[in-house]
This record gives structure tokens, sequence and C-alpha cells, in this order.
């Protein structure tokens, strides 16, 4: 005779209490699912906070990146928002123009036509300054000086200044005063050695006394 198997010995108990064997395997397999779930769940919210994490970061060095490539021009006379701007570092007079809301309606804009090169690079500390039709009638006007070395207001400008202005500085005579004027335009002073215009001796003499603004 064979030995009962463990089906033949399972069946009876399970026959007997099935509803507890099912509710149990039932509830086992629910807990199990849910544990899946549950972990599921904690590892994409770990993954979100990480992720939204590193753009705050990157969005704080962007901002902060942003901010040191800015400078600080002056923009005065006639124009809609006269004061102090920050612009990129990179900008030229017509950009510090735009962030000081452009020209106004007595701007003299013929002035500006002839004594403006829109297109020069400003630098941190420019000044700017857009006259009034009839304003340039009273006296000379010099619209952009920079803050940096010397008084602005004593400073040849070497982009614009006559060869007379030019031979006035020391070092500097007819001569030297035509080689400037013939390596015209500057957008720095330091383009006086690049070019080859002076020597660095003489440079040093003059460097305090001009300006390309």
């Amino acid at each position: 005779m064979d030995s009962p198997t463990f089906l033949d010995n399972f069946y009876p108990i399970f026959k007997q209490h099935w509803l507890t064997i099912t509710l149990g395997a039932l509830g086992l397999i629910f807990l199990v699912y849910g544990l899946i779930v549950l972990l599921g769940s904690s590892s994409s919210s770990k993954d979100v906070i990480f992720e939204s994490g590193n753009e705050a970061v990157l969005s704080s060095e962007s901002s902060s990146k942003s901010l040191d490539r800015q400078i600080i021009v002056d923009v005065e006379g006639a124009v809609l928002k006269p004061g102090v701007h920050n612009v990129p570092t990179d900008s030229r007079i017509q950009d510090a123009l735009i962030a000081a809301g452009g020209f106004s309606l007595d701007a003299d804009r013929e002035w500006v036509t002839k004594n403006l090169n829109l297109a020069i690079k400003v630098t941190d500390g420019t000044k700017i300054y857009i006259p009034k039709i009839g304003e340039t009638e009273t006296g000379s006007i010099n619209g952009i000086k920079s803050i940096k070395g010397g008084n602005a207001e004593d400073q040849v400008n070497i982009n614009t200044a006559s060869q007379q202005e030019l031979d006035s500085l020391p070092g500097i005579g007819p001569i030297y005063a035509e080689k400037i004027i013939n390596g015209r335009p500057y957008g720095a002073i330091d383009e006086l050695l690049s070019k080859k215009i002076v020597g660095s001796k003489v440079f040093e003499e003059i460097r305090e006394k001009i300006t390309v603004y």
C-alpha cells in the first residue's frame, strides 16, 4: 500500500481551514505588494529631491556668474532714465544708452552722430553724457569719460583729438600726433603700444592724460 503524499495530508486540513488559509495567503500577497510600492515611491521621491537640489545649485551658480559679468556705467543728460545702470561686460555705448531708456525728445542727435562712436565698448565706471539741443553751442562737451586714472576733465581723447591737441601731450610731437591719428580708432589706450604708435617710455608719460572715450 502506497504511503500518503503531502497533498493527501494537506487536503483535509485545507478543506477544514480553507477560509483562514486563503485570507492569510491574500494578506501575505498584499503585504509584499505594499512593501514593493512603498520602497519604489521612496526611491523616486529621493531622486526628485536630489534633482531639484541640483537645479537650485545650478540656478544659483548661474545667477552669480551673471552678476560677475556686469559692469556699472553712468548715463546722464538727454536720456529717458538718467543715472547708474548695470550692463554686461562686453557692452557698447549703444547698449548703455538702451539701458538708460534711449534718447529723450530734446537730445542733440546731430551731436551724437558726429561725436559718439556707439560701437565702442564701455568699461566699468564709464560716464556718458548726452547733451540737449542747443547745449553744445555754449561750450565744448566731451560725451564720454572714464573715471580710471587721472582727471577725466583734462584727458585727451585719442580717437577724436586734433593734431594740435595731441601735440600738446608730453613727448608727443607732430610726427607722433600724425601717427596717432592714422592709427584710429582705438578701443583702449594700450593699443598705442600694440599698434606700435609710440614707445613704452612715451606711453608711460601720457597714459594718465589720454582716454579713448
